[in-house]
């Protein structure tokens, strides 16, 4: 099935294609031309359905979105849905990403208990009623100082204790198994199989 995927972040667009090929054709909406929508929600799974919506309408295609967040214990789950755009819209992807890595390390205390959360929704058209929803969650915690060159966005400091590792220190392939993303898009699939089968 050929899927617009509602996101240009290229990143997210690597993880997606590892995780969901060969289940889903996805073509990532930039390839269509299609610009980003809008995410003026409060809620991952508003500003998801936005950007799907936006999208499938768009390139008249089923579309696959999420959106998703680093959630922090000790700032009442900030950044949250703000994540990336916590230190301000300027400059390139990267230089927002160390702007917002600098300014969690700088607001954080003692507790470093996180948490990244992906809701993943799916349209099989832009004003389906019944749009398919998974959620992911990954829990770990804020290191003191980033580590790894992998991943991006919050990776080089979001710590999994058991492993001993942030999330920019796995290989593509690790964090494909475990990441919220990961779970949010197994489960989706299998939302997916059973409405088939329904």
């Amino acid at each position: 099935m050929k899927v617009v995927v509602a996101s240009n972040n290229p990143g997210k667009l690597r993880e997606l294609q590892a995780i969901l090929a060969p289940a889903l054709e996805l073509v990532p909406q930039s390839a269509l031309g299609i610009a980003e929508a809008d995410e003026p929600h409060d809620t991952f799974v508003e500003n998801a359905l936005a950007k799907a919506r936006h999208a499938s309408q768009a390139a008249k295609l089923p579309a696959l979105a999420d959106d998703s967040g680093l959630c922090v214990d000790e700032l009442a789950g900030e950044p949250g849905v703000h994540s990336a755009y916590y230190a301000g819209r300027e400059g390139s992807r990267d230089e927002r990403d160390a702007r917002n890595n600098a300014k969690l390390l700088a607001s954080l205390g003692e507790r470093r208990s996180a948490y990244y959360c992906c809701l993943m929704v799916f349209l099989r058209r832009a004003e389906d009623p019944r749009p398919l929803i998974a959620e992911g969650i990954w829990r770990g915690e804020i290191a003191r100082s980033p580590r790894g060159s992998e991943g991006f966005g919050y990776d080089p400091l979001f710590l999994l204790p058991a492993l001993g590792r942030t999330a920019a220190e796995l290989s593509p392939a690790e964090k494909n198994r475990i990441s919220h993303r990961a779970l949010a898009a197994r489960g989706l699939l299998e939302l997916l199989h059973a409405a088939d089968r329904a």
